[in-house]
């Protein structure tokens, strides 16, 4: 079968894998339909992930097809439409028995410490594994996206009423964005680029959109979803006494910590690392109910093959992606 292996950054190549085997017990075997681009991959194909190593097949925002199901699986069926919880967690270690499984001792994620969905066919543990037929098979690739805001979101603990402020208006920025409007809370989006703030104003009624603040307090509740060690730094500054800081997106860099600044005002300094298995329906839920709508963030398409040439242009700044979606047939 075909697979697209990053043998090094900036180069992805096509390449014939062994057919995929038959699922053992409690596994199933699925057919890759759709898969979201998302930062990590755009990270590790730039050389900027800290996770990954190469070569490696990337790929963990997978919408699948089940073809066929080991002993034991009973919530599946063959045909059945997934989206992909890629966490592959021991269940053992300290943070599992916590049920913290997003934050396992020897976490793989798929795509990132260990090869991932850019291939045709793949063996998945069944639990890992959510139906819904109701949805295409682009909506379920981007569940994955979705889950990472909504965990962020739930670490937050935001009350009704209170102000947001989310710095960052990629993907991730939105998922946060999606969950935050859920709350009931204040929302003040702080993006660089003019298309980025462009789509938040089209799409996100009601949201606060700016390009810059002054260093001063302004949100009870920060979300950095940039990556940049600056942006993260900064944070201290525009976070009001007693505030909470959550730290969604990831730096290979040291983050300055102004301690003066981080005990006079008492703040809450959180990271949010991936998602947990309960985010997963809630969110098929939602999307079902029209509540969210991932529909409008899909602004580039490619089939399987043509990725490796298109990859390389979404990666520009100038590119004007919001979110990608690969086709596989």
């Amino acid at each position: 079968m075909k697979a697209l292996s990053l043998t090094e950054p900036g180069c992805l190549t096509l390449m014939d894998l062994p057919e995929a085997a038959a699922p053992l017990a409690g596994q199933a075997l699925v057919a890759i339909r759709a898969i979201g681009i998302c930062g990590t991959d755009i990270s590790g194909f730039l050389g900027k992930m800290p996770f990954i190593e190469y070569p490696r097949i990337l790929g963990h925002e997978l919408g699948v097809e089940v073809l066929a199901l080991g002993d034991g699986v009973t919530h599946l069926k063959i045909g059945d439409r997934c989206s992909v919880e890629p966490y592959l967690n021991c269940g053992h270690c300290h943070a599992c028995r916590q049920g913290k499984t997003n934050c396992c001792e020897t976490l793989q994620v798929l795509g990132v410490h260990g090869d991932g969905g850019m291939r045709e066919r793949l063996i998945l543990p069944a639990d890992k594994l959510h139906p819904c037929n109701e949805l295409s098979f682009e909506q379920l690739a981007l569940v994955e996206t979705l889950a990472i805001g909504c965990h962020a979101v739930n670490r937050a603990s935001i009350q009704p009423g209170e102000d947001v402020l989310i710095i960052g208006a990629g993907p991730i920025g939105l998922t946060v964005l999606e969950f935050a409007r859920l709350t009931g809370s204040v929302i003040t989006v702080l993006d660089l680029s003019d298309s980025r703030r462009a789509f938040v104003k089209q799409h996100y009624t009601g949201v606060r959109v700016v390009e810059s603040l002054p260093d001063e307090p302004c949100a009870q509740v920060v979300f950095d979803a940039t990556g940049h060690p600056g942006s993260m730094a900064r944070t201290l500054t525009l976070v009001r006494f007693t505030g909470r800081i959550v730290y969604v997106g990831i730096t290979k860099e040291p983050v300055l910590l102004d301690d003066p600044l981080f005990h006079r005002r008492e703040l809450t300094l959180l990271a949010s690392r991936n998602a947990v298995s309960a985010d997963f329906p809630r969110i098929l839920g939602l999307i079902q109910s029209g509540q969210i709508d991932t529909r409008p963030w899909i602004t580039h398409r490619c089939g399987f093959e043509e990725l490796p040439v298109q990859m390389a242009e979404w990666v520009k700044p100038l590119s004007g992606v919001v979110k990608a979606a690969v086709q596989v047939k």
